[in-house]
């Protein structure tokens, strides 16, 4: 029998629903050295060669705008033993920096992004689906925050965006994605909640995988034996 694989976990839903804090707190109940992190953000398309006024216009929020083949791969690599190069994005510029981000391979790969389970390549790479529920006016002030404390937006470039593709996109793309998932979340749990309930569905079905077997089912018995 070959080295059993590791075990993947893709995490969607809607800008500012909580995808993030749910990856984080995954990450720290199993520890980092048992998890590789993966964002779908890190993943758009450079677009350096086009002036900035044509970047700043593009549909960030359209499946095609991200570099999924890559992605899909990076998962499959890592789900083989096999370390990737993360690209590094700028948000800023629209770019991706010269560097990459070196990942190592870990029993457990976890994968967050709006789009994951809206792209059939992807959602297929992934063991668990989980989508995080959140109502628009939540997402919409949590995306407000973000964008301008981290990303150095303003206010209006955000309420543009989100009305011109956040809002439409959604609609079109994520929410659909949803009826994939295999675990939805609800938003008004903490993410520590949210991530006992993940362990806990992987605990069963890493026991109940003797015929596919993965080399996340220790990892994720002592974890969710923690989290109880």
């Amino acid at each position: 029998m070959g080295k059993p694989r590791a075990f993947t976990i893709g995490i969607a839903g809607g800008s500012g629903s909580g995808k993030t804090s749910l990856a984080r707190a995954l990450v720290g109940m199993i520890g980092p050295r048992e998890c590789a992190w993966l964002d779908h953000d890190s993943y758009y398309r450079d677009l350096a060669h086009l002036p900035p006024a044509v970047r700043a216009e593009t549909n960030f929020d359209h499946p095609d705008s991200l570099d999924n083949a890559l992605l899909a791969r990076h998962v499959h690599e890592l789900r083989h033993g096999r370390a990737v190069e993360r690209p590094n994005y700028d948000f800023a510029t629209h770019s991706r920096t010269a560097a990459t981000r070196r990942v190592e391979p870990r029993p457990l790969v976890v994968c967050e992004g709006i789009l994951l389970l809206a792209v059939p390549e992807l959602r297929d790479s992934f063991d668990l689906r989980v989508f995080v529920d959140a109502p628009a006016d939540v997402r919409v002030l949590r995306r407000l925050q973000r964008d301008i404390a981290e990303r150095g937006r303003t206010v209006d470039s955000v309420v543009h965006q989100y009305m011109q593709t956040v809002r439409p996109m959604h609609e079109r793309f994520v929410e659909p994605a949803r009826a994939t998932a295999d675990l939805v979340l609800d938003w008004r749990h903490e993410p520590v909640q949210w991530a006992a309930t993940v362990l806990a569905t992987l605990r069963g079905m890493t026991a109940s995988a003797a015929a596919r077997p993965t080399a996340a089912g220790a990892v994720v018995a002592e974890a969710a034996a923690e989290a109880t």
